[in-house]
């Protein structure tokens, strides 16, 4: 089925790797693509795609701004506004009828949330020192170490998870929903499913830029969850 639905990669190669792979690229491509044309003629009063790229720097700096303070979010803005740019570009490649979303394979979206796990560990002992950030898994009380830690390690890792899978289920879901439409109801009909979706596709973004920051923030202001 999966040929005969991505009929522009499926001609080339019956190798879903292949067919994944090669979306991959033809998002980075777009990605940089928009960067270029938003950065090829910087005017002091923004137009076009200059216009939408500084606002959406806005919009990502925002939303680090309750958890961090503007400071810390601007500092953070070029890995969560790229990583957001290239889900919500993935996300919206899978609206577009033959093609597929990067982000319905769970190996993509995985080394995207291993990406926002081993940065925000590698921020946190930075800041606070290999024996102070790890002190920290073991709770206010010395007496409730052994309970607390491996706890705090079950919660760490499972932000893997939780990045992860959310982000693959609901756009794998997004692209089979969509899948049983065209089949149903093809042409004009699926209009309003391709708004729906096109929302998903933000929201989704949204919440992966939003979760990164919080444990970023996590990692960095260790002494300010104390007070």
């Amino acid at each position: 089925m999966q040929d005969r639905v991505y009929l522009l990669l499926g001609n080339i190669s019956h190798d879903h790797t292949f067919i994944i792979m090669a979306h991959v690229f033809l998002v980075i491509g777009i990605v940089f693509m928009i960067s270029r044309m938003a950065t090829k003629k910087m005017q002091l009063v923004p137009t076009g795609a200059q216009n939408l790229m500084e606002a959406y720097v806005a919009g990502v700096i925002s939303i680090g701004k309750d958890s961090m303070g503007e400071e810390n979010s601007r500092k953070f803005l070029p890995l969560i506004g790229t990583l957001g740019l290239v889900i919500v570009v993935s996300n919206l490649i899978g609206i577009i009828p033959m093609f597929e979303s990067p982000t319905s394979n769970i190996n993509f979206t995985l080394a995207l949330a291993l990406i926002v796990f081993m940065y925000y560990n590698y921020l946190g002992i930075k800041k606070n020192g290999f024996v102070n950030y790890f002190k920290h898994f073991m709770g206010p009380v010395p007496a409730l170490a052994p309970l607390m830690f491996p706890i705090e390690i079950v919660s760490h890792l499972s932000r893997i998870v939780s990045l992860s899978f959310r982000l693959f289920g609901n756009i794998k879901g997004d692209d089979l929903f969509l899948l049983v439409l065209l089949m149903l109801a093809p042409w004009i009909l699926p209009l309003p499913a391709f708004f729906l979706l096109f929302a998903m596709a933000f929201l989704q973004g949204f919440i992966f830029m939003i979760l990164s920051y919080v444990y970023i923030a996590g990692s960095i202001m260790m002494e300010d969850e104390h007070h």
